[in-house]
């Protein structure tokens, strides 16, 4: 495993972020990347800003200032990559953010990062998702995955519908080739032969499993988890955590993770970014295991030990 992470590829990168509710900030000057392969853990107490975090990361919501940048490593031209750009995209950034965040804060920006992207959004380049156009940026959110905290599955479908859906709206394949297909990703998650069950007639665990099936369907690059293992049984979540960690491995993909759950960042977490209230602004970033062991910072240390601090030999 230590072989294939060898070589790091950015996969996303966060440059001077602040994310605000009009004028209340919720955290602000986040700088950190997310390498390819790395199974990312957002951290912190709660009210943090985590979710928020991942509502940005997804497209969800527009930075108050600041950029998040993706690989386009996985598109090509055939999949129309980069064929509509907006000349005019950068305007979409809110001109007077800056009124919410410090004046010399836009220094971190590197004054020449928009090199790094080009209007036709070459393989192997990485773009700003609100400086690219609408096109461009339905095919990176077509690219993601995401497994919401209560899995998110329409109740009046049975699992094999809900898996279809996405592949109903993006893709041409007919119908037996979808069911096929949900099939599959049912199968993959450990949940074959249960295509026409609904979601009532199954486990919190079991629809966990199946909103990442819907989650694997167009087989993205990058998936998101929000609160995972919540509402779980301490069997059941390990059980999820092993099924991330396989996943990861199997499908090489990149693995975004909101949770505060300190058995999965440890059994699960390569890299994170830790978000403090207070101060509204990431205060570690970092190996979660290397963090236990080094951080200086209390804050970090009581989060990762349950308020215990280290134990001392």
């Amino acid at each position: 495993m230590e072989t294939s992470m060898a070589i790091h590829r950015h996969c996303i990168i966060v440059e001077n972020l602040t994310m605000a509710y009009g004028s209340s900030i919720i955290q602000q000057n986040l700088d950190f990347i997310v390498n390819q392969g790395d199974i990312f853990i957002i951290m912190g107490g709660s009210g943090c800003g985590k979710s928020t975090l991942l509502r940005h990361l997804v497209g969800l919501q527009k930075p108050s200032l600041g950029r998040i940048l993706y690989s386009v490593a996985g598109h090509n031209k055939e999949a129309g990559w980069g064929q509509s750009h907006d000349a005019g995209a950068g305007k979409t950034q809110n001109a007077g953010a800056g009124k919410i965040q410090n004046a010399g804060a836009g220094k971190t920006q590197n004054a020449g990062a928009g090199q790094s992207q080009k209007a036709d959004g070459k393989k192997g380049e990485s773009v700003s998702f609100w400086d690219t156009s609408p096109d461009n940026r339905r095919l990176l959110m077509k690219n993601m995955g995401i497994l919401y905290q209560s899995g998110a599955l329409w109740s009046s479908m049975t699992l094999a519908e809900n898996i279809s859906l996405p592949l109903e709206e993006y893709t041409n394949l007919g119908k037996s080739s979808i069911r096929e297909l949900a099939s599959l990703k049912l199968a993959l998650v450990g949940l074959a032969g249960f295509e026409d069950y609904y979601p009532s007639q199954i486990s919190g665990g079991m629809r966990k499993r199946a909103g990442l099936a819907r989650a694997l369907a167009l087989d993205p690059e990058i998936l998101f988890f929000d609160e995972p293992s919540a509402g779980l049984d301490p069997v059941s979540a390990r059980l999820l955590d092993d099924l991330i960690l396989e996943l990861r491995e199997s499908l090489g993909a990149t693995i975004v993770v909101v949770t505060h759950e300190l058995a999965s960042i440890f059994n699960i977490g390569t890299n994170s970014v830790f978000l403090d209230p207070v101060t509204k602004t990431m205060i570690a970033s970092g190996n979660p295991v290397d963090l236990l062991e080094t951080s200086d910072d209390e804050r970090v240390v009581k989060f990762l030990t349950r308020g215990e601090g280290r134990q001392k030999v």
